[in-house]
This record gives structure tokens, C-alpha cells and sequence, in this order.
């Protein structure tokens, strides 16, 4: 590797070492608390279940009326869930229905499949086992049990967790607030005329949509042509409320990159030089007070340093505690003979055979090969893969979430 380029693990360590976390916090409506990042710690202060009931529709009973299986019983109450029964008789069953509380007295709940029922009477066709499907007062979750930590992206399953021990609304840090423009005279809006030499803008439409899937307050500055003064004018109206400045292209150091020195007229900025491909060149500094990070403009570098370094940096200012993405190790159903001195993420895809298998075009501007794959692999400076060993995997799953 390059004296002069930072690793990967060196970069990724150092961004996020000039996170500040937001520390606003808002109350949320637990329905639309998805995708926020929570606060503050939230302990239940119910049973969950709150009661003893039953796991499906069935009879209620006590184990020790059935000695064997055949045994009849008369059905002495019915009871749906939402209402609740009296103290059963000793030799009587009681009909009921999944999540009904159970009646004083029962301990048992025998599946309706296995009885017989003719209205006045059960007969158990099994010998059931004390305690078969009831659920017990408290087996998810007790009083005063941990039900989510601080630090956590709310995801569907934990709005339904905290809904369930009847939190209303929660405590979220505010959402992070990104401004981004997109600079090129050549770039041009899908829609318009394409004239020579230009190119349609599909880094404004995937950056704003990797932002807004974070959870992200997003303020879009639209195209800033190539001149210097066009540029510090926006930087200085980007930095105005906005905790981020995100932009594609115009960090090199040609005559028509402008990024550069309009933010090093404005506030700071470090060009760091990265053995990653693709994604070499990444731009971060300050100004006015926000943080800028500037990504390398050909749209596949783009979007791979996004994922893996500025998805991470806005999880972190979020409020969130674990960042890493998760990766898991498959089959390489692909041989990569020659290694590069920069760790590669090429875009791949797991198949129905449990291994990945990799785009033809590993281009930096073939951006079919996103859409084509469902994650990335993470391949080792200097390191050749044969086909059988094992790679490291990357799922979108985990990287536009």
C-alpha cells in the first residue's frame, strides 16, 4: 500500500472520531417511531403476558381430570379472548381461545384438534402434559425488565415490543440534518435534454435516497455549476442548520474542481487518499460549524463510500451505538486472481447455493452492478480468492437500513 494512503480501518476509525452525536430529544409517538433512535432506556413496568393464558384455541382443564386419553368432560363456561372466566370445577373443561386468560383453577390447555366436542361435553382424544400450551404470566417480559437499551434504531419489531407493555410514545434523539448539492456543469436532470458532453445527475437521486432511508432530515441544493464562487455561496447556505454537507464530485485537485478550495476558503478540509476501491479519494472537514464530507463523484465509488463510511459517520451522529455493518463468511463462487494493493469491495450477489457470485463489470461507473447485486464483497488488500474459499459478505440488508 501507498505511504501516503490511509487503510481502510485507519480512515473508517478517524471519521468516526470526529462524530458529535446530536443530543436533542424529542417524544415520539410509538407508531411512527420507527426508523428513530432511541434515547433513553425503556424498562417495562407490566407482565407481559399480564396473565396466565392460552396459546391456542383448545379446552381448558386440569392435567390430573385426564388420566388417559379418551376421557370425557363436561364443558362448564366458554371463554374468548377479551373476557374472563370463573374458578373452573374440579372434572369440567372449559372452552377457550387463543390469548383468553385462564380460569382460576385450570392449568392445562389441550388444542382443539386433539378433543371431540359436542357442545355439553369434551372428549380429550390425548393425555396432555401439565402446563401444555399456557403461557405464563410474565414469560416474555417481567416488571422492570430491560425492553430496549439506548442507542437502538428503532425498527418495526421494537415499536411492536414497546406497544406492548403499553409505551405510548418514546424518548428519540432528533433526526440528523444533512444538506447536499451535487457539482458539474456537465451533470444534467433526467427529463431534460441531454446535450454533448453531458451526463444525467444519478448521484443526487441515489445519495438523497441513502439519506432519507437513514432516517435523515434532507435539504437538497440541487447542481452548482463549476466555479469557485458558485461553490462557496452554496457551502455557506448549506452550513445554516444542517448538522452534515454531503457532495459528490469536484474534491480532486483540477481546474474544475472547486469543492476543494471553496471549502478550505470557508472552513477546513482534509483530502484523505484511501487504499479502498472503489472509492479512493474522500473529503472531510468543517464548515461554518457542520461537518463536510465530499465523495468521489463516479457513481459506484459514490455509493460504496457512502455504505461504508458515511453510513456509519450518520448512524453515529444519530445517536447510535453499534455502527459496523454486519458481514457474514460464504462460499466464493468466483475466482479473483489478481489482488489489488487497495481493499476491494466488488459487487456480488449470494445465490440459491448459499455462495456469491460477482458482477461481470466491476467498473467504477458501471452502476448496474448495484442494482444487480445484494451486497458487497469485502476482499483483503493483496489477497486472491480461488473459487471454494471463503469470502466475506456484505448484505444490502444491513448497508441501506
Amino acid at each position: 500500500m501507498n505511504a501516503n494512503m490511509l487503510s481502510f480501518d485507519q480512515a473508517y476509525d478517524k471519521l468516526l472520531a470526529f462524530v458529535r452525536p446530536v443530543r436533542e430529544i424529542e417524544q415520539a409517538d410509538t407508531l411512527f417511531a420507527a426508523g428513530r433512535v432511541l434515547a433513553v432506556a425503556q424498562h417495562s413496568t407490566i407482565d407481559q403476558p399480564p396473565m396466565d393464558n392460552s396459546g391456542m384455541d383448545g379446552f381448558a382443564l386440569r392435567a390430573a381430570d385426564v388420566p388417559v386419553a379418551g376421557t370425557r368432560l363436561p364443558v362448564s363456561q366458554r371463554i374468548p379472548a377479551g373476557s374472563v372466566g370463573h374458578e373452573l370445577a374440579p372434572g369440567t373443561a372449559a372452552r377457550i381461545f387463543t390469548g383468553a386468560p385462564l380460569p382460576p383453577g385450570a392449568d392445562t390447555v389441550v388444542m382443539q384438534e386433539l378433543c371431540e366436542h359436542d357442545g355439553e361435553h369434551v372428549v380429550v382424544n390425548t393425555v396432555p402434559r401439565l402446563g401444555e400450551a399456557v403461557r405464563r404470566m410474565g414469560e416474555d417480559i417481567a416488571v422492570g425488565e430491560l425492553v430496549l437499551p439506548a442507542g437502538v434504531r428503532l425498527s418495526p419489531q421494537a415499536v411492536a415490543l414497546a406497544a406492548s407493555v403499553g409505551l405510548a410514545q418514546l424518548p428519540v434523539l432528533r433526526r440528523v440534518k444533512v444538506a447536499m448539492f451535487s457539482t458539474g456543469s456537465e451533470l444534467v436532470m433526467p427529463g431534460e435534454p441531454l446535450p454533448p458532453g453531458g451526463i444525467y445527475n444519478s448521484n443526487r437521486f441515489m445519495l438523497r435516497s441513502l439519506l432519507t432511508s437513514l432516517g435523515c432530515e434532507v435539504e437538497d441544493f440541487g447542481i452548482v455549476p463549476d466555479r469557485l464562487d458558485a461553490t462557496r455561496e452554496v457551502l455557506r447556505r448549506a452550513a445554516q442548520g444542517h448538522d452534515l454537507i454531503l457532495t459528490s464530485g469536484g474534491v480532486s485537485v483540477g481546474e474544475e474542481d472547486h469543492v476543494k478550495p471553496a471549502v478550505e476558503a470557508e472552513g477546513s478540509l482534509d483530502l484523505w487518499r484511501i487504499a479502498m476501491k472503489p472509492g479512493k479519494p474522500l473529503a472531510y472537514g468543517h464548515v461554518h460549524g457542520a461537518a463536510f464530507i465530499g465523495l468521489p463523484g463516479n457513481p459506484v465509488s459514490s455509493f460504496v463510500t457512502f455504505v461504508m463510511m458515511v453510513r456509519p459517520f450518520l448512524l453515529a451522529t444519530q445517536g447510535v451505538r453499534d455502527v459496523a455493518p454486519v458481514s457474514i463468511s460464504l462460499r466464493a463462487d468466483f475466482d479473483w486472481p489478481r489482488p489489488d494493493r487497495r481493499r476491494e469491495f466488488l459487487r456480488a450477489r449470494m445465490n440459491a447455493q448459499g455462495g456469491v457470485e460477482l458482477f461481470a463489470n466491476q467498473g467504477s461507473a458501471a452502476l448496474n452492478s448495484t442494482v444487480w447485486a445484494n451486497g458487497l464483497a469485502d476482499i483483503p488488500a493483496d489477497t486472491a480468492i480461488a473459487r471454494g474459499e471463503p469470502v466475506r459478505f456484505l448484505p444490502y440488508g444491513d448497508l441501506l437500513n
